[in-house]
């Protein structure tokens, strides 16, 4: 039996059992696997994981027209050996359907008993990519775009709030593009010259970013055990997370929060643009997540991150207007990150607006005293629903007259996005979605 099939499917089954995070299940099982796989098979297996996440509602919905079994009486295992060869027969082309069909037959004669592998394979044998061609006849807008985008209904009708139908499906579409890889040069170590020498050395085909200190790479594999990841010449790191530290414009000798801080990627950015001089005051809510912020860290040679355990919610007197600056990047509901996080969309509800908007006022409400006069605070998310974004931030504006909007103002680099009042990014083929925007205290 094809063990790499087998790795893909008790990962999906860690994800909908176990509620586990798919890029974290993908990294735990491949890292238990290692010594049997080959770069193909981890590229093969994080394909297949990740594409039947993403996918899930069209599968389901190819799945429906071929079973005489309701979904919801499939065993899990059975249930997602039938997504995956739904998947390859339907998106993986160079996947021969035979092939697709035979293993798929094979796991659920491990995984479930004859019946089950003969009712494997007379499913299987009855898809065809005519059936995903089938769902863009839906008359109906908001059913065709969630059964083509394999998007739920609930974000489509929140995204209409905002945004006509062709915008909607075009955010539906982009939400399914595999991600690249961009790398932010650590400047404190490094520059651009000596990191693109190194990897044209190496072959790593890769292209100019945006931002001055980016990089986009093309199909590199494994880039976090490269010597010049593990010593600090620079971070993985989207163009859009880049952005939100650009858009603080944290100068040397600063005193600056980021009181959301944890992996810190925005954190240790935010250092090498200060040259490594001044403090950062960097907070978390649990202690494993502040030590991934001081691991980047010391990666990285930064040594004016200060980290400690606190929540952003709970007012400290001896922080009143400490800061010159403030970086929120509270939590959110991640919607716009969903091409790295595809299970995001499986496991958010439309309730859970009112109780992470909720979260995100407080947050905002209390570091807001922080600041010193004149400072400025940058609120951001990774969301791209205005309740959580433009919504929160009038709703503060509203309570309090001593803020206003500060325009944002970038270098030469991305100059179309030169004095805006907040920017909404949305999910592209090299950015992820992200709300900016900067207060600044009267």
């Amino acid at each position: 039996m094809d063990i790499i099939r087998e790795i893909a499917l008790k990962t999906l089954y860690k994800i909908d059992k176990e509620e586990a995070y798919s890029n974290i299940a993908v990294d735990e099982m491949i890292k238990e696997n290692r010594n049997k796989l080959d770069d193909r098979d981890v590229g093969f297996i994080s394909e297949i994981v990740y594409g039947v996440t993403t996918w899930k509602l069209t599968l389901d919905e190819i799945l429906k027209n071929h079973s005489n079994i309701r979904l919801k009486k499939i065993s899990t295992w059975i249930l997602n050996i039938l997504r995956m060869g739904i998947y390859q027969i339907i998106f993986l082309d160079k996947v021969p359907k035979s092939a697709a069909v035979n293993e798929s037959v094979n796991l659920a004669k491990r995984y479930g008993h004859k019946n089950s592998a003969n009712f494997v394979n007379a499913v299987l044998r009855k898809v065809d990519k005519k059936d995903y061609e089938d769902l863009f006849k839906i008359e109906d807008d908001i059913e065709r775009i969630s059964k083509t985008t394999s998007m739920p209904v609930w974000i489509i009708q929140e995204l209409l709030k905002e945004n006509d139908i062709q915008k909607v499906e075009k955010i539906c579409k982009d939400s399914n593009i595999k991600p690249k890889v961009t790398i932010r040069i650590n400047t404190l170590k490094t520059n651009k010259e000596e990191i693109e020498k190194a990897f044209k050395e190496k072959g790593i085909a890769y292209k100019e970013g945006k931002l001055e200190d980016f990089l986009i790479l093309d199909k590199v594999k494994n880039i976090e055990n490269m010597d010049l990841f593990k010593n600090g010449y620079f971070t993985i790191q989207d163009e859009g997370a880049g952005l939100i530290a650009l858009t603080v414009n944290p100068k040397p000798n600063e005193i600056i929060l980021d009181a959301c801080s944890s992996p810190g990627g925005k954190t240790t950015y935010m250092a090498e643009l200060m040259k490594n001089k001044g403090k950062i005051i960097a907070w978390d809510l649990h202690e494993h997540r502040v030590n991934l912020v001081e691991k980047n860290a010391r990666r990285l040679g930064i040594t004016i991150i200060e980290t400690k355990c606190e929540d952003a919610m709970i007012y400290q007197e001896i922080y009143k207007e400490k800061f010159d600056k403030i970086l929120l990047d509270v939590p959110c509901l991640g919607i716009g990150v969903l091409k790295r996080k595809p299970d995001i969309k499986w496991k958010r509800k439309k309730e859970d607006i009112e109780e992470i908007t909720q979260i995100q006022q407080n947050i905002l409400q209390n570091c807001s005293k922080y600041l010193k006069e004149k400072g400025e605070i940058v609120y951001a998310t990774c969301s791209i629903f205005y309740e959580e974004n433009q919504g929160v931030i009038e709703k503060f504006l509203q309570k309090n007259k001593n803020f206003c909007y500060k325009k944002i103002q970038f270098n030469k680099d991305i100059k179309e996005k030169e004095d805006l009042k907040c920017i909404q990014l949305y999910q592209g083929e090299e950015n992820d979605g992200f709300f900016i925007c900067k207060l600044q205290k009267k």
